[in-house]
């Protein structure tokens, strides 16, 4: 498997962990890995019985001394071990995280996984399966991001709720319905109305939104023989104005309770909880999930880079994913606590995103 795409630039090697420095690498490395796995601090001793070369604690702590003093490492209490801060975990996701494969047995059971939920259902359904299964790989929260207008459409309505004011009913193929309110021009005839549903619903034939938007804007010479000028501002509101909570994105969450499993003091329930907060709070997760559909591979955000998490000190990893003209439709991740396993959840979701693009591309065929 490729390695995918790092979400920043590496950050520049600090003197500490210059090349020569390799002791320095190597116990900045041990602190990090054992705080991914255990969560707890390590000390200098501990360190001196796993290293590869031989050290003396003191000398362990020395080199500890200058890798916190470059901001790497902190004390969580004065007689306590060594933990990364956030500046240490984005150096070692962008300087030293070693990813691992997806095995082809995982790869088959997420592609299976996937392809039952997306037969005999909705795309909407294998979205759902994504969230699922990122969640129990991850053991953090699933989640993904994808825009409502890449659902196949059946029909549409327009629906006058006064002389200056529509409604404009969407009914998917998968059953589910979205309203739209809009203005109507003045002096609209009440044919109007009418005329404009009869005329898309003709050219709808299973196509999304934004495809039958695309195929009216390049037709619009021959829509304007078809059609008069009002009601061709019409079809032209009815396809593109919105308005309401939905603003025409999806989110999809799935695992918050696993965030409770791990644990192993009162400030971890706390951060739990605010995390919780941030989770509801869905117009934040939804800019934040945004933000990861600007470049490609994955992307990492560590706690307070950004301030969705700037209280709850957790980590989100998230890749996009594409319809078959490789544009950019949606965002699958994990959210969880800081010290989630990169090495192993970056690749589970790049291999994810990329299934869910395999999907959607032949879902369109």
């Amino acid at each position: 498997m490729t390695e995918p795409a790092r979400p920043f630039s590496a950050s520049q090697p600090m003197h500490v962990l210059a090349a020569p420095n390799e002791r320095a690498r190597e116990i900045f490395r041990q602190i990090v890995e054992s705080y991914l796995t255990t969560g707890e601090p390590m000390g200098s001793r501990n360190l001196a019985r796993i290293l590869p070369m031989t050290l003396s604690p003191a000398s362990i702590r020395n080199v500890m001394a200058d890798l916190e003093h470059s901001g790497l490492i902190f004390a969580p209490h004065a007689s306590a071990g060594r933990l990364p801060t956030e500046q240490g975990l984005r150096f070692f996701v962008d300087a030293m995280l070693e990813l691992g494969d997806v095995g082809q047995d995982e790869q088959a059971r997420i592609e299976a996984q996937m392809r039952a939920a997306a037969s005999g259902h909705t795309f909407e359904s294998a979205l759902a399966e994504a969230s699922t299964l990122l969640s129990g790989i991850s053991r953090g929260a699933g989640v993904v991001l994808t825009t409502k207008t890449n659902v196949h459409l059946k029909h549409i309505e327009f629906v006058r709720l006064d002389p200056a004011r529509a409604l404009v009913v969407l009914v998917s193929d998968d059953g589910s319905v979205e309203n739209r309110l809009l203005d109507l021009p003045p002096g609209l005839p009440a044919s109007a109305l009418q005329e404009a549903s009869n005329y898309l619903n003709a050219r709808l034939q299973g196509r999304t939104l934004g495809t039958l938007r695309a195929e009216i804007e390049s037709g619009r010479q021959a829509m304007k023989r078809e059609l008069d000028v009002i009601t061709e501002r019409l079809v032209d509101a009815g396809l593109a104005v919105s308005v309401g909570p939905s603003d025409a994105r999806q989110l999809i969450v799935r695992g918050q309770a696993n965030l409770l499993d791990d644990l192993r003091a009162v400030e971890d329930l706390e951060r739990i909880r605010l995390l919780f907060n941030d989770l509801e709070t869905q117009k934040d997760v939804i800019e934040l999930l945004s933000r990861a559909e600007g470049g490609e591979g994955v992307r990492i955000f560590i706690g307070s880079e950004n301030k969705l998490f700037s209280l709850s000190g957790s980590s989100m990893i998230a890749a996009p994913f594409r319809d078959g003209a490789q544009k950019i439709v949606g965002v699958v991740g994990v959210i969880g606590p800081t010290r989630l396993n990169y090495a192993r959840i970056v690749p589970m979701v790049d291999y994810t995103a990329r299934v869910v693009s395999g999907l959607l591309d032949r879902s369109k065929r």
